[in-house]
Formats: structure tokens, sequence, C-alpha cells
């Protein structure tokens, strides 16, 4: 029953490993996702639907977009105008890309109406943050895992093999 939660722990290690004050970036950005998946399935057939996705889009590509790209417009700002602005010098946060495109597919495919939005937060966040998919690749998208997600079989032999491969 807790396969889902030690996914979600392990995966929340492996990020916050390298530098853990990046960890609630990646936890407000897996919340907004629940939020707006929601949001889209409760409002599915209203004109707010859109506005859902396009706000989920737009927070999950401007929280991406400002940890790559910030320095870089700082100093085109300051290189075209004159101005000695100084850079904010981010370091990127571990997977940001990875786990964002997955919040998009996720959102995607619920306003699609491919599959309902996740009612369990972690095992939501367990799909989103799976850091063997990270080290794997590529995106794979929620409407592809979400069967596996809260039915997938876990055995000794299969543990084993994991492992191996992991190591």
């Amino acid at each position: 029953r807790a396969k889902n939660g030690v996914l979600l722990l392990s995966s929340l290690v492996f990020y916050g490993w390298g530098e853990p004050r990046y960890l609630p970036v990646m936890l407000v950005s897996i919340l907004q996702g629940y939020i707006f998946g929601r949001l889209i399935e409760r409002f599915r057939d209203t004109r707010r639907v859109k506005l859902f996705l396009v706000l989920s889009v737009l927070l999950s590509l401007g929280t991406l977009a400002y940890f790559k790209y910030a320095d870089f417009m700082i100093a085109n700002l300051n290189a075209l105008t004159g101005l000695s602005v100084p850079l904010l010098r981010l370091a990127l946060p571990v997977g940001i890309s990875f786990y964002t495109f997955q919040i998009l597919s996720y959102t995607v495919d619920v306003y699609r109406g491919t599959v309902p939005a996740q009612r369990n937060f972690i095992d939501l966040a367990a799909y989103i943050a799976m850091f063997p998919q990270l080290i794997a690749g590529p995106i794979v998208r929620y409407v592809d895992v979400q069967n596996e997600i809260g039915k997938r079989r876990v055995t000794a032999e299969g543990f084993v093999i994991g492992i191996t491969r992991f190591l």
C-alpha cells in the first residue's frame, strides 16, 4: 500500500541530494499540477476549463523559464541598455525540465479527457517525480502509466532485478 509513498520519498531524496533548497520548487510545481488537474476535470464542460489549462501551462513553463533563462535575459538587457543589473546566478534545479513536462503531460491528458484527474496526491506526485524515469528518459505520458501507478505488482524477484539494474 505504501509503494507510491516509498517511490515518492526516494525520488525526493534523489532530487534533494545535490540541492535540497529546490525541493519546495518541485513540490509546489506538483501541487499546482494536482490542483489544476482537478479543476480541469471539475469544470470540463464550462468555458473555465481552458483558463485552468492555460494557467497550469503558464505556471509550469514560467517556472522552467525563470530558472533556465533569467540570467540570459538579464545579461541581454544589460548589453542592450548599458545597465548593470546583477545576475541572479541561479542553480538549475535537478530535473526541472523533466518534471515540468511530466506535469504538462498530465494536465493535457486530463484536459483531453483521456484520463481522469488523479485524486490521490501521493500517486500523482510519484508519477511526476519518478526518479528512475528521469535517468532512463524519455518523458512518459500520464495516460500510458496511470494504471501502473495504482495497480502494479511488486515481487521479490522483480525487486532483485530492479536493484541489480539500478546498481
